[in-house]
């Protein structure tokens, strides 16, 4: 079987795991299916496949994802040339996709029921996953020199609650819920914003912004959040372009688990 005709199942339409969908896909590999929750809450909606839950379709730089209702539509939708997103919280559709890959890119930093026998290829990313026991492979998360790095015994290194360095921020970069309840925003995607503006409401207590930036990421309002939730991503660099085009560490973790699937089957 030729490489471009395997089945790659992957658990999540998050950021991290649209990235690894774009990546393999134009590595010429078209046959692959997003399995998402009825209600995902990504937080860079403009690079995540799993917008189409929600709205039907969505574009990832240029690449379509298209919600289906059952894996009787995927076909149809991979004939097309698009990327279809099936609602399936439980992954019962697996017994009927029959993936020659599954990739695990939920990164809850734990693992939330994936195993070996799923696929042939069971490729796990991040904390959560030891290699040989959950997964085939394990794809290290964490930024810093091992990012990407495909580890082939044990496991990913464990989380470390701090995000990512960008422009020198840290924790001051993501906002959170302050408390739990009903989300509202007083801003939108895309939006610069500046250090001390209210972007926002919890149930009546403000989300600021500790930063100047462009508010790249935000999830949708009008939810209930819990409190601690990230509902937001500021990038001090400020640069609109950034908004629509997959991350450095997005981009890193594609070609690892490109890699991967390459090591076995190429």
């Amino acid at each position: 079987m030729n490489l471009s005709e395997r089945i790659i199942a992957i658990k999540s339409g998050g950021e991290m795991a649209s990235a690894v969908v774009w990546r393999l896909y134009h590595a010429r590999m078209r046959r692959i299916v997003i399995l998402e929750t009825p209600h995902p809450l990504a937080v860079r909606r403009t690079v995540s496949f799993c917008e189409a839950v929600h709205d039907g379709t969505c574009m990832v730089e240029d690449v379509r994802g298209v919600r289906v209702d059952g894996p009787e539509q995927i076909e149809a939708v991979w004939a097309a040339g698009d990327v279809p997103v099936l609602i399936d919280p439980t992954w019962k559709s697996l017994e009927a996709i029959r993936p020659d890959v599954l990739i695990d890119a939920i990164i809850a930093k734990r693992n939330l029921g994936t195993g070996m026998n799923d696929a042939p290829l069971v490729i796990g990313m991040g904390p959560g996953f030891t290699a040989g026991r959950d997964a085939h492979l394990v794809v290290e998360t964490n930024r810093g020199h091992n990012l990407g790095r495909i580890i082939t015994e044990g496991e990913a290194a464990p989380n470390t609650g701090i995000p990512g360095s960008i422009g020198g921020f840290s924790k001051e970069r993501v906002l959170r819920a302050p408390v739990p309840g009903k989300l509202v925003w007083d801003c939108s995607l895309g939006d610069l914003v500046e250090k001390g503006q209210v972007l926002g409401h919890v149930a009546g207590s403000p989300v600021t912004a500790e930063i100047p930036g462009l508010l790249r990421g935000q999830i949708r309002p009008n939810g209930h959040v819990s409190q601690g939730l990230k509902l937001g991503d500021i990038d001090p660099r400020g640069d609109l372009s950034y908004l629509h085009t997959i991350s450095d560490k997005g981009r890193a973790l594609g070609g690892a688990v490109l890699e991967c699937v390459m090591r076995v089957y190429n």
